[in-house]
């Protein structure tokens, strides 16, 4: 089979596209052909080894796949061969084929494309863990979203007003705070042309901040927050990490929250598959509607990531093999 290989450290355009062994399936694994995989932020940083878990070399990076199953090892019987199935994996999504354990994969319905699918759990896991599960938003109150109209961010937007919440989202053009608006934001803020905190002036102060971005926008976010609002940290998209001051959080008796949904899910396996559960219904419902902006082939996978790192994506892009 073909794959993506990350043979040394550094940028996408370090990265190989070779023929390798086929995997094969051992007690409990299922052998998946890859139709979709999707590409996220912290592929950028896998590769370059600055991510919090960190495989060894070689490795083909890609965290979420979907795709049909195709061999079956021994003693698996919840899944047969021929299912539509999506499933988080770390590394090893930019391939044709990939081996999971068999209790990793999700089917699928077949109204849900492969693209769709592979795009969709770590983008809106992180952003229900977030929302639902540690900031407990209510339809009552606003959430600021920074960085709205990526993957993350706009996964945001949208389970922000499935929830009945009223949703102020932040890009940097005006092109992307349109976007936002078609996913359901009630309000933008192009913090290219406006000052962050003039916006949210503009805008009421948010109860709950979703901040994937980290940098100067989270301080300014921080000391905009309302009476008892929670910041929600996701990541630093913007590459550094901020250091607030705690006083804030004392004179607006706010919350910091992490937000880690990879040991989330490690950890928490039936509250994670509640989250996928109550999507896939909104998902029905057209409640949310996952936008993904672009495909690409597998030889296309260093251009992928060389567009995410230089945040030319909106919505969810996609590598199909």
């Amino acid at each position: 089979m073909r794959a993506v290989l990350c043979e040394s450290w550094g940028g996408p355009e370090l990265l190989v596209i070779k023929e390798v062994a086929s995997p094969t399936v051992k007690a409990g694994e299922v052998l998946v052909r890859i139709r979709a995989a999707g590409v996220n932020f912290p592929d950028v940083l896998i590769i370059q080894k600055k991510y919090q878990v960190q495989p060894d070399l070689p490795f083909s990076p890609g965290a979420e796949v979907a795709g049909e199953i195709a061999a079956l090892g021994e003693g698996v019987t919840s899944l047969a061969i021929g299912d539509r199935v999506a499933a988080l994996c770390t590394t090893g999504g930019f391939a044709e084929e990939i081996v999971l354990n068999a209790a990793a994969c999700v089917k699928i319905p077949e109204s849900l494309s492969f693209e769709v699918a592979a795009g969709f759990m770590l983008a809106y896991g992180t952003s229900w863990h977030a929302i639902r599960d540690r900031a407990a938003l209510l339809p009552t109150e606003t959430m600021l979203v920074l960085g709205a109209a990526g993957g993350v961010g706009l996964s945001a937007v949208e389970i922000g007003k499935a929830i009945g919440a009223r949703v102020v989202a932040a890009a940097s053009t005006d092109e992307k705070c349109a976007i936002c608006r078609e996913h359901g934001a009630d309000e933008t803020i192009n913090y290219t042309t406006e000052d962050l905190r003039a916006g949210i002036k503009r805008t009421g102060a948010p109860d709950v901040i979703y901040d994937p971005v980290g940098g100067k926008f989270s301080e300014a976010a921080f000391r905009s927050i309302a009476w008892r609002g929670r910041h929600l940290v996701i990541g630093f998209a913007a590459g550094d990490i901020p250091a607030l001051p705690l006083n804030l959080a004392l004179l607006k008796g706010a919350s910091l929250v992490g937000v880690f949904w990879g040991d989330f899910v490690r950890r928490e396996p039936a509250n994670n598959m509640k989250g996928i559960s109550e999507m896939l219904g909104w998902m029905q419902e057209g409640k949310i509607k996952p936008l993904i902006s672009k495909t690409y082939t597998l030889d296309e996978a260093p251009k992928a990531l060389m567009d995410m790192a230089a945040r030319k994506v909106t919505g969810k892009i996609v590598i199909t093999p």
